[in-house]
């Protein structure tokens, strides 16, 4: 399991406390560069931590947390951010979809089950969601609830083949990841997630929002140009150059 961290030393021993550890074999930490504890309550709680030096960014810290769990030989790599706004009790349903062999990614959606406004979500964030959403499932031929959450199981398999290095740095690395599988061929399943919004969960600012929506925009035109010939991406492109590759030393 990783955990992509950024000053969340007030939330990370709750979401620490509900994750399953009688199935997680393994958690790892990834710290961007944080100004707070949070490298301090990760060592304390026993958690494998790696710590940038500087800020490298949401997508930068997410390879980081995937080659590194890849390295030390993970089959099923769980993202969850530990902000406390996700529930890490689904993790053991989720791997489940992912052992069972029907799917190779799953989505903990927000927007399953209709909880994401009584759990908190911004009304605004709420409609963006909805829209670009539904933006994205026309333009790239899908029919998943949310592109958007912060929630996600993936396959050794898939992660060893999206070339996800070639992703963004910034925050909408998460969807061009989720592009990059669909293109592939990946089979990607959801399941409801309740979510919970409070002052200490981590969430981007309204110019940020902005800047995140117009990138989803840009991704899901490339994946329908890439994907009808009109002009080819390196995002979706094949190439050793993106992938994370086989880890020396991991299970087979």
């Amino acid at each position: 399991m990783v955990l992509p961290a950024y000053n969340a030393a007030s939330t990370l021993r709750r979401t620490y406390a509900e994750i399953p550890h009688d199935i997680v074999d393994d958690v790892i930490l990834t710290d961007d560069a944080s100004t707070d504890d949070t490298v301090a309550v990760a060592r304390e709680l026993g958690i494998h931590t790696i710590r940038h030096q500087s800020n490298r960014g949401y997508g930068g810290n997410q390879k980081t947390c995937y080659a590194t769990a890849l390295e030390r030989g993970a089959d099923i790599v769980i993202m969850v951010h530990p902000d406390y706004q996700y529930s890490p009790r689904l993790v053991t349903a989720m791997a489940s979809m992912i052992v069972s062999g029907e799917y190779d990614a799953v989505l903990a959606s927000r927007i399953l089950g209709g909880g994401a406004l009584t759990g908190g979500m911004p009304l605004y964030k709420y409609v963006a969601n909805r829209g670009l959403t539904l933006f994205q499932n026309i333009v790239m031929g899908q029919k998943i609830s949310e592109y958007h959450t912060g929630y996600r199981a993936w396959s050794r398999t898939a992660l060893e083949r999206i070339p996800l290095l070639r992703c963004s740095e910034d925050f909408v690395f998460d969807n061009q990841m989720l592009a990059q599988a669909l293109h592939h061929g990946f089979r990607v399943g959801e399941i409801s997630c309740p979510t919970k919004y409070f002052p200490e969960a981590s969430s981007i600012n309204f110019r940020r929002s902005v800047i995140y929506g117009l990138g989803v925009l840009d991704t899901a035109m490339t994946y329908r140009l890439h994907r009808s010939g009109i002009r080819r991406s390196p995002l979706f492109t094949d190439g050793p150059d993106g992938v994370i590759g086989p880890a020396a030393g991991a299970r087979p």
